[in-house]
């Protein structure tokens, strides 16, 4: 009865911001226009269709906003005002009662909150559609304290998520049987991949250890901070992280008043991304400007602090070398090499035209190319890549979607810092670094050293392996003496210069070892 009335509730949403003229509109079908006119009579549907989409998502609920909020990422997808739109849907939701999450932390803890804290603030200082953020002066042995943030997932929160996600399956299924623009739309993807964004957030030990692991990752860059979280009060529905005081990336009055350098910190942000993209593979990919503050506290003046791990991003080897090998490519304006790593990755069909792609990339960005670099936008090419990419056939990958999202962020957050910013010139030399990283003499030393041990093992057995192969494949065969004589001493020939050259291949490793410990290399 509860999902008939949430259905109810949607279909009244949808009348009132007349989502159902947009629906009968989209077909372009005259029966189907006149049809959208007579049930325009009498409601007002003057504003623009993306503003009136984001009024319904924000009228529906915090996990419609949220899907929103996602939905304005796929800009393949999408049409350009709809989509920036969608990118105006913010979380605002009421805090729900500070005894609501204290009794959520006695529970999560089996303890009084005045037993694990010397202090808990009832108000909270952050309120979103999955959790609340309390400060806290936590409890440690030998009278020592430590100030804390408390992370406090919002109640009834998995019962809320699948009964709209149930209904958000139901609607995309519809969306895809009406037409052929709702099947490329990709409906039940996109759901599917907000389905497991919001489940990803709801479980916080993983969103700790996401945290954990950018630290880690990020510990010898000295420009960012992360909170370091406290394993001991860490729960799928409570986390418990050091307290962190900065001010909000947005006031930037305000950073410079305390004698932060602005230019500076913008081109940190973007050695910061990209430090996370190209290196580890692995990055924070809601890097919003709520996100995001900067330390004025003289041990670690001007560094960036980040907050909020529940979606991050992960980037195999063969990704990383993929998006390296397309930004160096756009850098040099080899639209050629751009069309054919589409093409060698297998994200287009292998029987498309190379010099036809060619052509549709060099429209996308040679316009790019023409103004002043401090007018480029890296983000915006890869979003019109993206939509060029419809008539080629190609799957965009989530993860890259997650990453355009994540580079839109950081471009607009470091150009309002600084709008004389040059994202391609800052890029451009940390690419190509990278990419000398990954061909050049330190990737094969670090390669040896990685498969050294490996090989090492094996090594020993291979002329026992060898022989017993060769010997195997003699059998039964009637040959002249004279002959297999003649195979015995090339097979002892063949053995010992594997052998004499496995010992100096282990020996030459462990030389290599050595020198890299003592820092020769």
């Amino acid at each position: 009865m509860r999902r008939l009335f949430r259905g109810v509730f949607i279909v009244w949403v949808m009348l009132r911001y007349g989502l159902d003229e947009l629906v009968l509109t989209s077909f372009k079908k005259p029966w189907l226009l006149q049809v959208a006119r007579v049930i325009s009579v009498g409601r007002k549907l003057d504003a623009p269709r993306g503003q009136r989409i984001r009024q319904a998502l924000e009228s529906l609920g915090p996990i419609f906003v949220k899907f929103g909020q996602v939905l304005s990422t796929r800009r393949d997808l999408l049409p350009l005002d709809i989509a920036d739109e969608l990118a105006l849907l913010q979380d605002r939701v009421p805090p729900f009662p500070s005894e609501v999450a204290i009794a959520i932390i006695e529970k999560a803890f089996k303890k009084k909150v005045d037993d694990i804290f010397v202090s808990f603030e009832r108000q909270p200082v952050a309120s979103a559609s999955i959790a609340q953020v309390h400060f806290a002066v936590l409890k440690e042995r030998g009278g020592q304290h430590r100030d804390v943030a408390v992370k406090v997932l919002r109640p009834g929160m998995l019962e809320v998520i699948d009964k709209d996600m149930d209904l958000l399956r139901m609607m995309a299924g519809w969306v895809e049987s009406l037409s052929d623009d709702g099947k490329r739309l990709k409906p039940r993807e996109v759901v599917a991949e907000f389905d497991k964004y919001l489940h990803d957030e709801l479980d916080l030990v993983r969103e700790a250890s996401s945290a954990a692991q950018l630290r880690r990752n990020m510990a010898d860059l000295n420009m960012v901070l992360i909170p370091e979280m406290y394993w001991d009060y860490c729960m799928p529905d409570v986390m418990v992280m050091e307290r962190m005081k900065g001010v909000p990336i947005n006031q930037v009055d305000r950073l410079r008043a305390a004698g932060v350098d602005i230019p500076k910190l913008a081109r940190d942000g973007v050695t910061i991304f990209f430090t996370q993209v190209f290196r580890d593979g692995f990055f924070h990919a809601d890097m919003h400007p709520g996100n995001i503050q900067v330390s004025i506290d003289p041990a670690t003046f001007g560094r960036y602090i980040s907050l909020d791990f529940g979606i991050v991003g992960t980037l195999t080897e063969i990704d990383k070398e993929y998006l390296a090998q397309n930004f160096t490519a756009f850098f040099r304006r080899d639209y050629k090499r751009v069309a054919e790593l589409h093409i060698e990755s297998g994200w287009v069909p292998s029987s498309t035209r190379v010099d036809e792609l060619e052509s549709a990339v060099r429209t996308v960005c040679e316009p790019y190319f023409d103004r002043p670099l401090k007018e480029l936008s890296l983000g915006m090419v890869l979003m019109r890549l993206f939509q060029t990419s419809r008539r080629f056939h190609v799957e965009i990958q989530p993860q890259l979607v997650l990453l355009q999202k994540t580079l839109l962020n950081i471009e607009g957050l470091g150009r309002q810092l600084d709008p004389d910013l040059d994202l391609w010139h800052t890029a451009k030399p940390f690419l190509e670094k990278w990419m000398m990283n990954q061909i050049g003499p330190k990737k094969l030393l670090d390669e040896l050293r990685n498969e050294g041990p490996r090989y090492a093992k094996l090594l020993p057995e291979l002329p026992r392996l060898l022989f017993d192969f060769l010997q195997n494949n003699s059998r039964g065969r009637d040959t002249e003496v004279h002959a297999l004589l003649m195979e015995q001493k090339k097979t002892n020939r063949l053995l010992s210069a594997i052998v004499y050259g496995g010992l100096g291949f282990v020996l030459g490793l462990i030389v290599m070892q050595f020198m890299v410990r003592v820092r020769l290399f």
